[in-house]
């Protein structure tokens, strides 16, 4: 009964685990980004020690070439020079080097091949990840795009059934706006129309004549003859009207 219940817990958390991930793709997404760094950090640590493996191998491998050139020439001194005993030695020793040498150059061959290998996997494999992770963010790009076409799509949908089915309201409003609209444009032209125009004239007129005569009188006391005046006097002499006009100003 136990194991039923804790499968039952089990499957509910994985349950909200899954919506979790489903609602928040860009964060799972960064997690396995970090996982991948972590990985590759991982694999390059053991990388670089089997690197200084083969360093090793090639350093003994030099070093023992060293040793049978240094061996060989040590045996064909002594053997020229007759010293077989020496010689010998020599000999047996530059016997067992050489065979330790072939050795370590065989390790050392076979490291190297297994280095460049180990290279190579790595290389593939985090480039074929962060294809995918590519694509991955892509492919949630995209989702998120049509998405959020589908929300839009819905809510033109609903908009068009909500517009459709306010059809009286709308038309309510509109008829209220047209009255209240002609209902204002009624009261300005009562408005217009009760205005007296007549003081406004005559005020007007009034001003046209102080203007004209303040315009005389400068006239006069500048000497000038003012054009308007011959023009206003018709087919009578033109000068006399405007004398007759100046010489009250004149006498003043």
């Amino acid at each position: 009964m136990f194991k039923r219940i804790g499968n039952v817990i089990r499957g509910f958390f994985l349950r909200l685990v899954g919506k979790a991930e489903a609602a928040n793709p860009e964060a799972l997404l960064e997690v396995e980004k970090e996982n991948l760094r972590a990985q590759i950090a991982e694999f390059n640590n053991g990388l670089a020690k089997h690197a200084g493996l083969v360093e090793r191998l090639i350093s003994r491998v030099k070093k023992l070439d060293a040793r049978e050139e240094e061996l060989r020439a040590k045996t064909a001194a002594n053997l020229k020079a007759g010293n077989r005993k020496q010689a010998g030695e020599y000999a047996l020793e530059l016997k067992e080097i050489s065979r330790e040498h072939d050795g370590v150059k065989d390790q050392m061959e076979d490291a190297e091949k297994r280095y460049k290998e180990l290279t190579r996997a790595r290389d593939v494999s985090v480039k074929t990840a962060r294809e995918k992770i590519e694509a991955l963010r892509r492919d949630i790009d995209d989702m998120k795009v049509q998405k959020a076409m589908a929300e839009l799509n819905e809510m033109a949908s609903g908009m068009v059934t909500s517009i459709g089915g306010a059809g009286d309201t709308l038309n309510r409003l509109e008829g209220l706006v047209e009255e209240e609209r002609t209902k204002a444009a009624g009261r300005a032209r009562v408005a217009r129309d009760s205005l007296d125009l007549s003081d406004v004239t005559t005020e007007a007129a009034e001003q046209g004549a102080l203007e004209e005569m303040a315009l005389a009188d400068f006239a006069a006391q500048e000497g000038i003859e003012l054009e308007a005046s011959v023009q206003e006097g018709g087919s009578g002499d033109g000068g006399e009207t405007t004398k007759g006009t100046m010489g009250p100003s004149q006498t003043e």
